[in-house]
């Protein structure tokens, strides 16, 4: 065999190898470009451990951060609160906290501003309605979905698992928004903003 033959034979076979683990992994050549989207997120997600400390009467909460693109629970400890407000505070305490150790490890962050407050409804809001001191519309909607998610799991919120919430009162405030926590908003707490219904 020439040498010019044996070099041909060599270039066919690479081609038939190459051809068959191609269509072994079942990827089709195309002549288009293909927008698969974005590359999975290498989070996990998932807190192996436990940062949770003991605490005096205390309970195991759910509180949702964000990781990621979206916003998933991790369990908090906190004191057994009097009533349903001292409760929505204590929330929010624990989301303005940096997460711990296995929680930041597992890629879970909180866009809740340090800054932010809750407090009661006024008097002709609906009963367990939340205000905020920041207008809804200028919360980041990555915390707005937090609260939101945080608040309707916990029992802070309402008994039919929405939650009432507001920015400050006043003649420019706008209306309240009931919100529930579905899989459309912990997958895209992006559009929380928008994820509320006028009350």
């Amino acid at each position: 065999m020439s040498a010019r033959r044996r070099r041909l034979t060599a270039l066919a076979v690479g081609a038939i190898t190459v051809g068959t683990a191609i269509s072994g992994c079942g990827i089709r050549s195309t002549p288009v470009p293909v927008d698969a989207g974005a590359a999975p997120s290498r989070v996990a997600c998932v807190v192996p451990g436990s940062d949770t400390v003991a605490v005096p009467d205390g309970a195991t909460v759910r509180v949702y951060l964000v990781c990621g693109s979206r916003v998933a629970p991790v369990e908090r400890t906190v004191q057994l609160p009097e009533n349903r407000m001292a409760f929505a505070r204590a929330l929010l305490d624990e989301l303005q906290e940096h997460p711990g150790g296995d929680e930041e490890s597992a890629g879970f962050e909180s866009a809740v501003p340090r800054d932010l407050e809750v407090a009661p409804g006024e008097d002709d809001d609906p009963e367990g309605t939340l205000r905020l001191n920041t207008p809804l519309d200028d919360l980041p909607s990555f915390a707005l979905a937090q609260l939101v998610c945080s608040y309707t799991e916990s029992g802070a919120s309402g008994d039919d698992g929405s939650v009432i919430i507001g920015g400050p009162a006043g003649p420019e405030a706008k209306p309240l928004q009931r919100f529930a926590c579905g899989t459309a908003l912990r997958g895209s707490p992006e559009a929380a903003a928008t994820a509320g219904t006028p009350v």
